[in-house]
């Protein structure tokens, strides 16, 4: 008789008693193709006058007896006629010992239920068909409103069982994509944005891009794909360095802090004090430049002499000199604002800010300012305290991607940005202001900051820095895939958190539009880069060799 149990009944085990630990049990089985580590399984056990499925997912698998080693020793013999010689009759004669730690039975409106009711030894231990997951381990369909299809289960064939996203979770209570470099973070970032401008979502995404990795959404506009029915079509806003205009009167102290270099402790009191008074003589005033800054410092540095007598510090000038230089930068103007929330967001655009030509002090300050204005926005437009009039009404949620965020939200190091996302992270959620972080270093982020994103799509990582700060900040993910991060391949992801039912490994779908962040292919640009002069210098080598005649001459006067 053979211990191979047939998949079509769908047992591919019996339990043998309980794990390590009471949330998990062990199975014996001798099918090597259907069970393996990050599969799902469940037991059937009778709870409330009806049979309940309990399903587990496989963690551990070790083999506990299989043929003679000598058996394997010689090449030139088949080892199952050798086994069959000396007495095996099964099938498979390999016996695993298999672990599974328990998720429960699913409740539509409750989600996973853990029954606490370990199964019986002897019980059957069934293998979870396609139809079974597609069910529950997505909260959304793909193509119904709010479902973002990210792509597939892992484990099964092709598309059997799609992966698709409560995009309500995903961008009200934040999400990280956490990689190593070329594991394909990007793109599984661009896919994202792919589902949240499609016509069944329609959301208002910005996207801070420092490498200009992201131009190419707009191949969206005209796309078959995002057509709705009612005429929708996403609109895709590209605004490169040249298009960058922030309002002076939009920062705060310590983002002119940031922009300005080297300042004593003199100037920056100066600086401090300046601002308040022009804080306190343009109260209600938007607009105000550096001119009007530089004419604070002065009234800032005056001094009074020991005869009662008004007259100028000796901090001012440095101080104007450096506000001068300020003046110059082509990203900071008294007036001009085209970072506004309004030129920001719309549904159903996605705005990218490329950042990729800006000094890394000049992008802290951009993000921090457009950061706290949405957060602001978002707040004073929910709370009724702003009208439609007002430039910063926002009347609609918004989810804002930043990519390279430890650059924004560094672990270790001051940042103008790290205090702004965590105020976002911790309160975003009841104004409708999502945020996403994207980076190939989580050990380097954050950590306050990652513990807050409640999605997280986790990608290859071999750094073991970055591996240890998993453990902490994605709490979601389990240790049991945590353990499968230096095996995923390019396109393949960990999906945990609230927008899913469960922890899924996934391979990420085809993007609609092209991928920008591809690795320049650097043997085949010589070669070309080679050909090309390789050609022009043969061209050159067989071109004719003209020599210029010599005039004739009388008395020195050409007669040609």
């Amino acid at each position: 008789m053979s211990l191979e149990h047939s998949p079509s009944s769908g047992v591919v085990g019996t339990v043998k008693g309980p794990g390590e630990n009471g949330n998990q049990y062990v199975f014996i089985t001798s099918d090597n193709r259907h069970v393996k580590i990050g599969e799902y399984v469940y037991y059937q056990v009778a709870e409330a006058g009806e049979l309940r499925q309990i399903l587990g997912k496989i963690s551990d698998r070790r083999l506990i007896e299989h043929l003679p080693d000598r058996i394997f020793a010689d090449t030139e013999i088949s080892p199952d006629a050798i086994a069959a010689l000396v007495g095996f009759t099964y099938t498979n004669p390999e016996i695993y010992e298999v672990s599974v730690d328990v998720i429960g039975y699913f409740h539509k409106a409750l989600g996973f239920m853990n029954p606490r009711k370990s199964p019986d030894p002897g019980a059957k231990v069934h293998l979870a068909d396609d139809g079974m997951l597609r069910q529950i381990l997505n909260r959304r369909q793909p193509k119904e409103i709010g479902a973002a299809h990210i792509g597939s289960l892992l484990l099964r064939e092709g598309d059997a069982v799609p992966i698709a996203l409560d995009v309500k979770e995903l961008v009200s209570t934040h999400m990280a994509i956490l990689a190593g470099t070329g594991s394909g973070k990007s793109y599984t970032a661009g896919v994202l944005v792919e589902e949240l401008l499609l016509p069944h979502n329609r959301a208002a995404v910005l996207i801070f891009d420092p490498h200009g990795e992201y131009g190419t959404l707009t191949d969206m506009r005209g796309h078959s794909a995002f057509q709705g029915v009612d005429g929708y079509s996403p609109t895709v806003k590209v605004m490169t360095p040249d298009d960058i205009r922030i309002r002076v009167s939009s920062l705060d102290y310590y983002d002119i802090l940031t922009l300005l270099p080297e300042m004593s402790d003199r100037q920056q009191s100066i600086l401090n004090k300046a601002y308040r008074l022009l804080q306190k003589h343009r109260k209600g005033d938007y607009r105000w430049g550096v001119q009007d800054l530089i004419a604070a410092v002065r009234e800032a540095d005056i001094q009074i002499d020991d005869d009662g007598n008004e007259k100028s510090g000796s901090s001012a000038p440095a101080l104007e000199w450096k506000l001068e230089r300020l003046e110059r930068s082509q990203y900071f103007h008294a007036l001009e604002h085209s970072i506004g929330p309004q030129e920001l967001f719309e549904p159903g655009q996605v705005t990218v800010l490329q950042m990729n030509e800006i000094s890394q002090e000049e992008q802290q300050v951009i993000c921090a300012a457009v950061l706290r204005q949405t957060n602001q926005a978002r707040m004073n437009t929910h709370k009724g305290l702003i009208s439609k009039a007002d430039e910063h009404y926002l009347p609609f949620p918004v989810f804002i991607l930043l990519e390279e965020a430890h650059r924004f939200a560094p672990s270790n190091e001051p940042s103008r940005c790290k205090g702004v996302i965590r105020t976002i992270l911790s309160e975003g959620r009841k104004f409708g202001l999502g945020v996403g972080l994207i980076t190939q270093r989580p050990g380097k982020l954050d950590s306050d900051v990652l513990s807050q994103c409640m999605s997280q799509f986790i990608m290859r990582i071999v750094n073991p820095v970055d591996q240890e700060s998993l453990k902490y900040g994605v709490e979601a993910a389990g240790r049991d895939l945590l353990k499968e991060l230096p095996a995923l391949t390019k396109g393949q992801i960990i999906v945990a958190g609230a927008c899913v039912n469960t922890p899924v490994l996934c391979k990420v779908r085809q993007r609609l539009t092209k991928h920008g962040g591809e690795t320049l292919d650097a043997p085949a640009l010589w070669q070309d880069h080679f050909q090309v002069h390789h050609v022009r210098e043969r061209a050159i080598e067989k071109a004719p060799v003209t020599v210029p005649s010599r005039a004739k001459t009388v008395r020195g006067r050409s007669i040609d």
